[in-house]
């Protein structure tokens, strides 16, 4: 990223539909079956937590995190992280996952799960949850079930089922 001059700022509601764009170019259609969607249906992402990368007024990437409960522990989701492909491998997904995840600890949080990739992931400290420890509404491969601790222990007793924190759902 040596060579690029990379804002990462707070999402904000103007930013919903070139996101969507981004979202559409990067994961298609199919996104919509994915367990992690499932969650996503009825509660919207904190704008606070979610982050856009700019090179310029060029958005060049996203991520988002969701209110969740493990059991009846609160957490964060992440995602989706997504970058535009011409700008992949140069530290803007990197930059916002920072990002997301130092905000996150700032603002009292302290688990974040995830669905993916834990060679990618681990770089920054997630890790993979147990088999049968937590469920999703649908079916994930359980390899791809990341959490990360934003407070020492905070995971340690933390089980069940994952859902939407209804206390954030839409009312509209």
């Amino acid at each position: 990223m040596t060579d690029l001059s990379l804002t990462i700022l707070p999402e904000t509601p103007n930013d919903a539909q070139p996101i969507e764009r981004l979202h559409e170019r990067t994961f298609g259609p199919g996104r919509f079956v994915l367990s992690a969607y499932r969650l996503r249906e009825h509660v919207d992402h904190i704008n606070a937590l979610s982050f856009t990368a700019r090179i310029g007024t060029l958005l060049v990437g996203s991520v988002r995190q969701l209110p969740i409960l493990i059991g009846d522990t609160p957490a964060l989701l992440l995602g989706p992280l997504t970058v535009e492909p011409p700008f992949r491998a140069r530290g803007v997904g990197r930059a916002l996952l920072d990002r997301a995840l130092a905000d996150a600890k700032a603002q009292g949080h302290k688990l974040i799960l995830l669905v993916g990739d834990e060679p990618y992931y681990s770089r920054v400290g997630f890790k993979k949850i147990p088999k049968g420890r937590v469920t999703m509404p649908g079916p994930v491969d359980a390899n791809r079930l990341l959490v990360i601790e934003l407070a020492d222990g905070a995971f340690e007793d933390v089980g069940g089922p994952i859902r939407p924190d209804w206390s954030r759902a839409r009312t509209a």
